[in-house]
């Protein structure tokens, strides 16, 4: 990329490591190698890795990115399941993992944190408190807050308490220019703009996270179906009822199967899919009237309910739903991750309709995901060696025109990134595009931040 008018041409990444420290800046090619990918996609090597303890780090890395003219690329803990984080041009990845800062104020119920915060920590330092963090991605124990904001990651607790974006308070964020601003949820709220803007905006540095008091009682049911479409008709019918599940999860048979052989926690091997179910709150008869009520509906659709006994019995059921990923990625060499959210009116069709799919194309695919929130993961699992990636790619395509034509959209938590970034000219028109396009370069005017990301070259695009 050449440089810009205003370039300094002695500034040199040795530079940058010796304002910054050595520990800070990578240069080796085998120390940058390791910066290219993130949970299903690979990149290129970036030309350098900065890793910034302080928001002063951060303003010093753009700076410098904006004299030498290179893109930056923001990353945490590289769990994202779209591509969001890969470099896909000479740039600088700015990896956010050392930047830790975490404090609790239990009278305000807040968390701030910094971007490189695990997300599993917040919940674990405010627990003493009384309080927890409710947005859990599965990868709660992995997955980092400066991520999560990124995507707007969701989780099992989506349905009753909501995504990241609805915690969050208040963001400190560095801007293309190398200047921080504070921003906080007033009129046009610009921290709605920035959470889920997968990197493109700006390098969010600080959040401030609402908390909430833990509720005392939790109940746990599986129901099991013989056949998808079942579970996805009783998944509707609950909420019918009057139930708010904390938590209610999807897993076909494939996943179930899946994570048996893994785990080995006596799953039905002969399900077709099962529900997994939490109600809570801090009335022990409401809680178990609301679980009443989800297994009478999924009696009502054909489904064997089972009551976990104790926390333990609970405990295992979640595990099994939070091992999906790993336990599935065992199955074949290599997996595309599609997270499709559609109306929970059209689930039945939509998940059947998928399972279609994957015999039509020969390809093995198996759901999950947050089912209450309409919110699908369909995996398509596949052999390189032996399976074309362009018909994985035509399948995925396929899914995601499933989604649109019943009304849902591309993404439910993972972001568009560069997975999906080709199937945007199908789910948005060319006006909203040009507008995407016009707040892209309000933010960012010379597209350098994580650019190739989320929205599609088009003619929609400013020049």
């Amino acid at each position: 990329m050449p440089r810009p008018e205003s370039a300094e041409p002695a500034q040199t990444a040795e530079e940058l490591q010796a304002r910054l420290g050595r520990e800070k800046v990578l240069l080796e090619r085998a120390q940058r190698r390791n910066y290219c990918y993130d949970g299903i996609a690979m990149g290129m090597t970036p030309a350098l890795v900065v890793l910034p303890t302080s928001t002063t780090d951060v303003v010093e890395v753009v700076r410098f990115a904006n004299r030498v003219g290179l893109p930056l690329v923001a990353r945490g803990a590289a769990s994202g399941l779209s591509g969001g984080a890969v470099p896909i041009q000479e740039s600088i990845v700015v990896s956010f993992t050392r930047m830790t800062g975490l404090q609790i104020d239990p009278q305000a119920r807040l968390a701030t944190a910094q971007p490189g915060v695990v997300t599993l920590q917040i919940s674990e330092q405010a627990r003493p408190y009384g309080l927890w963090y409710p947005p859990d991605p599965a990868s709660f124990r992995t997955s980092t807050i400066g991520g999560n904001l990124a995507e707007n990651a969701g989780g099992p607790m989506c349905f009753k308490k909501g995504v990241t974006g609805d915690y969050v308070v208040e963001l400190e964020f560095v801007d293309f220019a190398g200047q921080v601003h504070r921003l906080r949820r007033e009129a046009f709220d610009l921290v709605g703009l920035l959470v889920g803007s997968e990197g493109t905006l700006g390098l969010i540095t600080e959040a401030k996270l609402r908390l909430e008091p833990i509720p005392r009682y939790t109940r746990t049911l599986m129901a099991i179906f013989s056949e998808v479409g079942q579970a996805a008709e009783a998944v509707s019918e609950s909420i019918a009822a009057g139930a708010v599940p904390s938590k209610l999860e999807f897993m076909d048979s494939g996943c179930i199967n899946a994570v048996e052989d893994y785990l080995k926690l006596g799953l039905p091997r002969q399900a077709g899919a099962i529900l997994l179910v939490d109600t809570d709150g801090d009335d022990p008869l409401i809680v178990q009237e609301e679980l009443a009520w989800v297994a009478e509906a999924c009696q009502k659709h054909g489904a064997t309910v089972r009551m976990a006994r104790d926390d333990a019995e609970s405990e295992a059921l979640w595990k099994a739903r939070r091992s999906i990923s790993p336990a599935i990625g065992a199955i074949k060499p290599k997996r595309m991750n599609e997270d499709i959210a559609v109306p929970r009116s059209s689930l039945p069709e939509v998940v059947r309709a998928i399972e279609s799919l994957g015999r039509q194309y020969g390809l093995r695919v198996v759901q999950f995901g947050h089912i209450g929130d309409g919110n699908l993961h369909p995996n398509v699992l596949y052999d390189p060696k032996v399976e074309s990636e362009e018909k994985v790619w035509e399948l995925l395509h396929e899914i995601a025109r499933v989604a649109l034509r019943h009304g849902g959209v591309l993404s439910g938590e993972h972001g568009i990134g560069l997975m999906k970034r080709d199937f945007m000219s199908e789910a948005v028109d060319p006006e909203t595009l040009g507008a995407l396009w016009a707040v892209k370069a309000a933010f960012d005017p010379q597209n350098r931040l994580n650019p190739g990301k989320v929205l599609p070259e088009t003619n929609s695009r400013p020049h």
